[in-house]
């Protein structure tokens, strides 16, 4: 049997209509393929909310050209209970590591053995009545013009994990309290964990591609990286 020129071109025009007409479906089926790779379908995690810090107190809006040079105190906390020291010696690293990161002013690390023979402690929270003399010394000892106080509230190293932190800037000179913040960040909060899985994945092109890290929920370092960054970016800016 022998085909027409036009019988052939008929056909081909069928075929491309046909083609044409399944392709919406396959990318369907694509798109579901690919949904079912994230943690969470796409319409959710595009529109669910991060966590964010809202215990927190910020005076003048930007910091001071005189504030240039802090002292950071040791991390400290009331209790010796729930492995908050075995916290702090944990995130000590971390909590330097992320100061760093603000570039906000220089830092200065206050030795424990030196604060414990000038105030006669080894740690200060910030909350307790300080000796007289207490800012003096740090600002003779260290020439500082604020200094740090950070003290560790909570810290939970097992799933679903905890880290509290209460931070407290003040101005050596003054005493003047320069910003605050208290906040727990608590992992069985869902907003809290999808924000440190989207803080693990920050590099990631296309954040609703990402699977959920096992490090995100398992690492108290990292979670206590998280809960670092977090805070502390809500110190007032330059």
């Amino acid at each position: 049997m022998k085909f027409s020129a036009c019988t052939a071109g008929n056909n081909d025009a069928r075929r491309q209509k046909k083609w044409c007409a399944g392709l919406p479906a396959g990318l369907a089926v694509l798109t579901l393929a690919l949904a079912g790779c994230q943690s969470a379908p796409l319409h959710i995690s595009l529109l669910q909310r991060n966590y964010h810090p809202d215990n927190v107190f910020a005076y003048p809006p930007k910091l001071s050209l005189n504030l240039q040079r802090v002292a950071v105190l040791p991390i400290a906390a009331e209790s010796s209970e729930n492995d908050l020291p075995a916290g702090c010696e944990t995130l000590t690293p971390i909590l330097w590591e992320q100061l760093v990161k603000t570039k906000r002013f220089e830092l200065v690390a206050v030795d424990p053995a030196r604060l414990h023979a000038g105030t006669g402690q080894i740690g200060w929270t910030g909350t307790e009545t300080l000796p007289p003399d207490f800012l003096t010394f740090l600002r003779r000892e260290y020439g500082c013009d604020g200094v740090l106080f950070a003290e560790l509230t909570t810290y939970r190293a097992y799933a679903p994990l905890a880290v509290g932190w209460r931070f407290k800037l003040v101005d050596a000179r003054s005493g003047q309290v320069i910003w605050s913040a208290d906040e727990i960040f608590d992992a069985a909060r869902p907003d809290v964990a999808r924000s440190m899985q989207r803080f693990e994945g920050a590099g990631v092109s296309l954040p609703f591609f990402r699977q959920e890290s096992w490090l995100a929920n398992n690492s108290p370092s990292q979670f206590g990286r998280y809960s670092a960054a977090t805070l502390l970016d809500t110190l007032p800016d330059r």
